[in-house]
């Protein structure tokens, strides 16, 4: 499915105007030009706009946007449908998380439990603004997510640097937690080890 130039004007909020200028310095080209001189936007071009307008709400620059680009995808809940047992379980590699988690998860109402999957659904999804952006891992804006994350983990039970790090290397090296990341946008399991390594390394010693 397609949609028209003016179509995607109305939905984004962008004029008709800009998006044949953004086309012009590189960022999100039509998917086909109509016969009538027309423009037509697909699903993937919209993902992409929608990722410019966030940077652009983040304070980066146009031409910066307009480096290659991965599409994130922004759910609302990735892990709608799934019991906290389901994805605690690969905590058990850290056995005071866990039992903490579970603990917690136990007396959790269904409304916390969707609520809590929404949290952790953004949680992702911010870093991966970033990876978009261009941001090294290890850049400011990166590494006060990732300690956002460190906080509430804490917040759980005490995470030693190693056990951060563990915990960083698990979201390549767990096959539940790297699709859960690569869902949102490719590299991202990658990105976000890095990101933890960088924090443990500076903050954590």
């Amino acid at each position: 499915m397609d949609w028209p130039i003016s179509e995607v004007a109305r939905m984004s909020g962008v004029t008709a105007r800009t998006l044949p200028h953004y086309d012009e310095i590189g960022l999100p080209p039509p998917a086909r030009i109509g016969s009538n001189g027309h423009r037509y936007y697909e699903e993937h071009q919209l993902l992409l706009l929608q990722q410019i307008l966030v940077l652009r709400e983040l304070g980066v620059g146009l031409p910066e946007s307009g480096r290659p680009m991965t599409a994130i995808k922004r759910p609302e809940n990735l892990f709608e449908g799934i019991e906290p047992s389901q994805y605690e379980g690969n905590l058990r590699d850290f056995p005071g998380l866990a039992e903490e988690a579970d603990r917690r998860a136990a007396a959790m109402t269904p409304a916390e439990v969707e609520a809590g999957q929404r949290e952790r659904t953004a949680l992702m999804i911010r870093p991966a603004e970033h990876l978009a952006g261009g941001a090294p891992a290890d850049a400011d804006p990166v590494q006060a997510e990732i300690d956002g994350q460190y906080r509430a983990l804490t917040s759980l039970h005490a995470v030693s640097a190693d056990e951060y790090r563990a915990i960083g290397r698990s979201c390549v090296e767990n096959d539940d937690w790297r699709a859960a990341y690569e869902a949102i946008a490719p590299g991202l399991a990658e990105y976000q080890r890095d990101a933890i390594e960088a924090y443990a390394m500076s903050r954590l010693g």
